[in-house]
């Protein structure tokens, strides 16, 4: 269930991004949005809530299919972009729905899952925050972000015999942090055509990076919700 802004790529996103390009990916800043707010909200249910295995499992299985949902409708900078949220929106789904059909879903299993997701995402969290240095203002949001997803994820999976309490504290830390995170940074994105503006003006406003003129290239960063 990646939903992470950018992956890493071979150039900087301020050598690739074009006014239009920023222009079709602002359109996405509602999503981040939408997506950060309900994350607040299932932290919040997730730490309120008595929980049995069977029901977490279910909750759980529901907010990685979510996420699949909503990257898979991210528009990215260009056609490889959008394959590549396409492919891992739908390989979110399917372990959501692995989870909450699994047969009597254990602990384990549930910590597996969550535990390897959230080590991928948040690697993928930390490239993509250096590949948008040169864009976004706060960039370094989405870098707290991804190393508060990598430790999360390895406590999961450190501990094969963890309790429901233990899972509890993890998904309901990560989904209120995030999720607040996420809200911000989609006010970020909202304005990215201004800040390539100032940036192609050589203006520093509001702690853009001074990035060079975009010029074409043929490789680069996946930009995605």
């Amino acid at each position: 269930m990646p939903n992470t802004f950018a992956t890493p790529g071979t150039v900087s996103l301020g050598q690739r991004l074009t006014k239009d390009v920023a222009v079709r990916v602002a359109r996405n800043w509602w999503l981040l949005l939408v997506n950060g707010l309900l994350l607040v909200v299932a932290g919040v249910l997730i730490f309120s809530i008595d929980w049995s295995v069977s029901s977490l499992a279910t909750f759980i299985g529901a907010l990685f299919i979510f996420e699949g949902i909503s990257s898979a409708l991210t528009s990215g900078i260009d056609a490889r972009a959008g394959r590549a949220n396409v492919v891992a929106g739908l390989l979110s789904a399917a372990a959501g729905i692995a989870i909450i059909v699994w047969p009597t879903p254990g602990i384990v299993a549930i910590a597996i899952f969550l535990g390897s997701w959230l080590i991928v995402v948040g690697t993928l969290t930390i490239g993509g925050a250096f590949a948008v240095r040169y864009v976004l203002p706060d960039w370094w949001l989405m870098l707290i972000t991804g190393l508060l997803e990598v430790p999360l994820g390895v406590l999961a999976l450190a501990t094969p015999g963890a309790t429901l309490a233990a899972l509890i504290t993890v998904g309901g830390i990560w989904a209120v942090a995030i999720g607040v995170m996420r809200i911000v940074v989609s006010f970020q994105v909202k304005r990215l055509p201004e800040y390539m503006d100032e940036a192609l003006t050589g203006s520093p406003a509001n702690g853009a990076a001074r990035a060079t003129a975009p010029r074409p290239s043929t490789a680069g960063p996946a930009v995605h919700s």
